[in-house]
């Protein structure tokens, strides 16, 4: 008699192994595998919050969260970026456009 095993441990070996194939570079189930969520979440918490306990209302929650991830993805500078805020680290990758009056 053969067995079928539709475990979540063999769905898991299952997605590691599709993984493997794909060049990812960590195991599935490993603190690598969310570590930049939970960071991100982290540092979520941390900056909106500050000692409040709350908001009067939804809508002011959801603009503290626009301006929190705002300033996250434009002007907070970024230790994975050498201390450099996202809109100066791209800059600095993207070469700089050559108009014509340059180019003769």
């Amino acid at each position: 008699m053969a067995m079928k095993d539709y475990s979540d441990e063999f769905k898991a070996d299952a997605v590691a192994l599709y993984e493997s194939t794909l060049g990812a570079i960590y195991a599935v189930g490993s603190s690598a595998d969310n570590a930049a969520a939970e960071s991100f979440n982290a540092a979520f918490k941390r900056e909106t919050l500050k000692g409040r306990k709350g908001w009067s209302n939804e809508h002011e929650a959801r603009l503290d969260a626009f301006r929190w991830l705002t300033r996250y993805n434009t002007r907070r500078r970024h230790s994975r970026l050498g201390q450099r805020s996202p809109i100066a680290y791209e800059s600095d990758l993207q070469p700089a456009a050559t108009t014509l009056a340059q180019a003769a």
